[in-house]
């Protein structure tokens, strides 16, 4: 039987040729690798912000597909094979979105990373203490709530602009947030009114963001010392009621002196002290009046308080109530035979007595009775009162004179001139100043002689016979004369008014400066009848101060003088300060000195002298001549200026001077600093070649003296290598260290290396069908990013290749796709390639069945694709996205020529960029995929 004719056998061929190329158009949609993509897949979002998602495919009709999250929404846009989603309101700290599509009845999944930060907005510092003691620890705590993620974190504790204690939390856990920094100081004087606050910052910039930083407000410290002894209590041991005592309280060690509190009290009664201060000693000087109903054993209290500590004394007085004697006379004129009583009495406890002759028991009046005659006129009685108190034995008297006259019914006495006899008138008068006395002067003679008595300049007048106060303007010498008709007498009487010593400023001042070296006494001169007796003790010595001192440094400090007479006692205290001249001290002062970089210390040269000397320092040899060096204040306050400029290195010569003389020292001064590492000396992102000879970190720290700089890989140890290894990348910690401090800086090594097509595989991986799909898929190694291209067999047409061109797809298999593939990975460091054959064959029969149905329509489907291909992607070199989407084509391959047929195999080779060739017979055309 003749065969077929060759017209029937083209056609036949052509309509097998077109049902195998459906029906395996079918078979591919469930062999083709598709994957899912989720753009971006790692994201870094402040917390509360929003972020759009892009999920995509190359399933050509994927079924369904969405995004899992649960974050919240605000908007979504899709696409046949893509869907964009706004995410906002993002405070999770890490979250995993998932992209899915359903494809030929498999779920291709792709999951991302979604991370959140929060800025430092709540820097913390615990409050201080109110008052903290020198010389011992507190605590500064900073806490930063919420910011994060923690590992990106540094805080920092600051006193002023010092840095006190800098710790990063690199390391720590991704989800992490919030950090607290404790550290431990000790109080020093210069610490009181410092300023100590905390500084946190947020470094982001290793994942594209910036550098957030914020500090706390500012805590003011308060340091204070007290000493342990008590205050030192001067006062006298008894009170007399209504009298004016002077009491003092006296303290050493206090720092700040001016911030103590003193409470000065008698009882239950407050005193008003006046308070001096004197470097770290305070004293605190009252007049105590008591009162009659504190009469008895009362306390004297002193309290000194300094911030949360006090320090107390207590010392027992006895107030007591002891009035001047009463004396009286029942008849002051009596004529003679007239019965007279004396009556001589105090109040209870005194014991009086009465012209020599005690009274029974105290608290008794004693008495006498006297029949009055011409003998007892003028005759004068004393009563003297006697009080013990407290083991003490006072005194006090009263005297008063009877006048006798003779009586009117005798004969009256025989006319006589007057006489003023030394026990009616006597020629020195002694009285205690402020009680009442009568002044008598009383002249015998008859007619009875009148008394006049005034000073000799005709000054003051004395009221004879009268009451009246004693003062002592009354004191001096008077001249009394007495007269009659019988003539007169004249005679000189002396009154002295005797009152309690007084030391008043002039006499005794309460501030005395001495020169060092000179010869001084320490004399003070109180007022007072009789002439008080004046001495001087030390604050808590007991020696007498006396005679001359040759004065010493040693001598200055507070002294207690104390005047006495009979009427009393007054004390009052000195303050000695002991000037001198500069002089300097090494340690001090010293003759070398380094000034460190940042430090913002001020040279320091305390120079020893009374007054405070003046100090200047001014360059005078090398760079520094004429310049004046910054000198620190002598007491350093938050006020203090800040140092002005970097200090010039140099010799420098230190003039002190005060009112008593000068004094000069060299001092050499150098320059230090501490280690600084920043993106010049040390980049926090270095790059390695892989197979390069191993080298160290290029990291370098400027500093004075040169810090010597270590460098550690972080986390496990890695072993030491002679060429570089891709494993060699990675975090390294860096350590500058001097003298001065440290300073470090992480680096991100990178190892760079060339590709290496590590896998061309085609699937199916056996011999394809005529119209039916395969895929070559191509995976490169490489660092940076290969980048990936293909060349096919010349002529073939329909081909479509990923976003990334790591897959290249067939659907619809000719003959002309059978034949060679390569496919081409490069990167900076080189290039290698692959190849693989892929080979189209099938039964006759199909053949002929689809070249009779389909021939027409797949030639003049191709011809219009390879026209359009060529007239627009291959001119231009780009597709649109979506247009590349809705054709399923992703590269323009032009050329001639047809593929071989039967099995597929691959074999790969290397080549360094810049020696690629063209294959021969067709061109290698790249896409560049863009958003619509």
């Amino acid at each position: 039987m003749p065969g077929p004719s060759p017209g029937l056998r083209r056609a036949l061929l052509g309509l097998w040729a077109s049902v195998g190329l459906g029906v395996f158009h079918l078979s591919a949609v469930a062999q083709e690798p598709f994957w899912a993509d989720l753009q971006p897949r790692m994201a870094l979002v402040e917390r509360g912000g929003s972020l759009w998602l892009n999920c995509s495919t190359n399933c050509p009709r994927p079924e369904r597909g969405g995004l899992e999250t649960s974050l919240r929404r605000n908007g979504t846009q899709r696409g046949l094979r893509w869907l964009a989603r706004q995410l906002i309101d993002i405070r999770e700290p890490e979250t995993q979105p998932v992209c899915f599509f359903r494809c030929a009845r498999r779920t291709l999944q792709a999951r991302g990373l979604i991370r959140t930060f929060q800025r430092p907005d709540r820097v913390e510092l615990v409050p201080l203490p109110a008052w903290q003691p020198v010389g011992e620890n507190f605590t500064l705590s900073c806490r930063v709530p919420g910011a994060g993620p923690r590992g990106s974190l540094t805080l920092t504790l600051l006193r002023g602009s010092q840095e006190l204690i800098r710790r990063s939390f690199a390391g720590e856990p991704p989800r992490a947030r919030g950090a607290v920094l404790t550290a431990t100081v000790l109080a020093r004087r210069e610490d009181h009114g410092a300023n100590f606050s905390c500084r946190a910052e947020l470094d982001l910039r290793p994942q594209g963001l910036g550098l957030f930083e914020n500090s706390s407000a500012p805590r003011e410290l308060r340091t204070f010392a007290l000493s342990p002894d008590p205050p030192r209590l001067a006062a006298p041991r008894l009170l007399e009621v209504g009298s004016e005592r002077l009491v003092s309280c006296t303290l050493d060690g206090l720092f700040p002196a001016s911030e103590a509190g003193v409470y000065l009290a008698l009882g239950d009664q407050r005193l008003s002290p006046d308070i001096t201060l004197e470097g770290d000693e305070l004293m605190a000087t009252a007049t105590a009046t008591p009162s009659s109903e504190q009469e008895g054993s009362r306390q004297l209290v002193c309290i000194v308080n300094l911030g949360a500590e006090s320090r107390e004394t207590r010392e027992n007085v006895t107030v007591y109530s002891f009035p001047a004697p009463l004396l009286t006379l029942s008849e002051p004129r009596a004529t003679e035979g007239k019965m007279v009583t004396v009556t001589c009495a105090a109040g209870a406890g005194a014991l009086v007595t009465l012209d020599g002759v005690p009274a029974a028991v105290p608290g008794q009046p004693s008495q006498l009775q006297l029949n009055a005659t011409e003998n007892d006129d003028r005759r004068s009685f004393f009563c003297d009162a006697t009080l013990e108190v407290d083991g003490e034995t006072l005194n006090k008297n009263e005297s008063a004179e009877l006048r006798v006259l003779s009586s009117l019914y005798l004969a009256p006495f025989p006319a006589d001139a007057p006489r003023l006899e030394d026990s009616d008138c006597p020629r020195s008068w002694t009285w205690p100043e402020g009680p009442e006395q009568i002044l008598r002067c009383v002249a015998r003679g008859n007619p009875e002689p009148s008394v006049h008595c005034a000073r000799p300049d005709g000054g003051a007048v004395l009221a004879l016979g009268l009451l009246g106060p004693i003062t002592r303007a009354l004191a001096g010498i008077y001249r009394c004369t007495a007269t009659n008709i019988q003539g007169e007498a004249v005679k000189d009487v002396t009154l002295t008014v005797e009152y309690a010593p007084a030391l008043d400023s002039v006499g005794c001042p309460e501030r005395i400066t001495w020169l060092e070296g000179t010869e001084v006494s320490l004399s003070c001169v109180a007022h007072g009848v009789p002439p008080p007796n004046v001495s001087c003790v030390r604050s808590g010595e007991a020696k007498v101060i006396e005679g001359l001192l040759r004065v010493a440094r040693e001598h200055a400090g507070t002294y207690r003088c104390e005047a006495t007479n009979a009427q009393g006692t007054a004390a009052k205290n000195v303050a000695i300060t002991v000037e001198y001249g500069p002089s300097f001290e090494e340690l001090s002062c010293p003759s070398n000195w380094t000034w460190v970089e940042g430090s913002g210390r001020l040279f320091s040269c305390e120079v020893d002298g009374k007054p405070q000397p003046r100090v200047e320092c001014v360059g005078s040899r090398n760079t520094s001549e004429g310049v004046l060096l910054p000198l620190a204040p002598p007491d350093p306050s938050p006020r203090a200026p800040s140092i002005p400029s970097e200090p010039t290195p140099g010799i420098y010569t230190c003039n002190a001077t005060n009112r008593h003389g000068s004094m000069v020292k060299t001092v050499a001064v150098s320059v230090e600093s501490p280690p600084q590492m920043d993106e010049s000396t040390c980049p926090s992102h270095q790059t390695w070649l892989e197979g390069a000879e191993a080298a160290a970190l290029a990291c370098t720290a400027r500093g004075h003296p040169s810090p010597q700089v270590r460098c550690s890989r972080e986390g496990t140890i890695q072993p030491q290598r002679l060429h570089v290894s891709r494993q060699d990348a990675g975090n390294y910690h860096c350590l500058a260290t001097n003298a001065h401090g440290t300073d470090s800086r992480t680096v991100t090594v990178g190892v760079e290396y060339q590709p290496v097509v590590a896998e061309l595989a085609a699937s199916p991986p056996g011999g394809v069908r005529p119209g039916g799909n395969f895929t070559l898929t191509c995976r490169a190694e490489a660092w940076p990013p290969a980048q990936i291209s293909w060349r096919a067999p010349p002529g073939a047409l329909n081909i479509g290749l990923s976003s990334n061109n790591s897959t290249l797809s067939v659907a619809g298999a000719l003959g002309s796709h059978g034949g060679e593939y390569e496919c081409a990975a490069t990167n900076a460091h080189g290039r290698h390639s692959r190849r693989i054959t892929v080979r189209v064959a099938g039964p006759w029969l199909w053949v002929a069945v689809g070249g009779a149905a389909g021939g027409v329509a797949l030639l003049a489907a191709g011809a219009g694709l390879a026209f359009y291909v060529q007239s627009t992607a291959c001119k231009k070199g780009e597709y649109n996205v979506q247009e590349a989407e809705s054709s399923g084509e992703a590269v323009c391959l032009n050329g001639t020529g047809g593929g071989s047929g039967g099995g597929a195999g691959a074999e790969g080779g290397t080549e360094s960029v810049g020696t690629m060739e063209t294959p021969a017979g067709g061109e290698v055309f790249a896409i560049q995929l863009t958003s619509a």
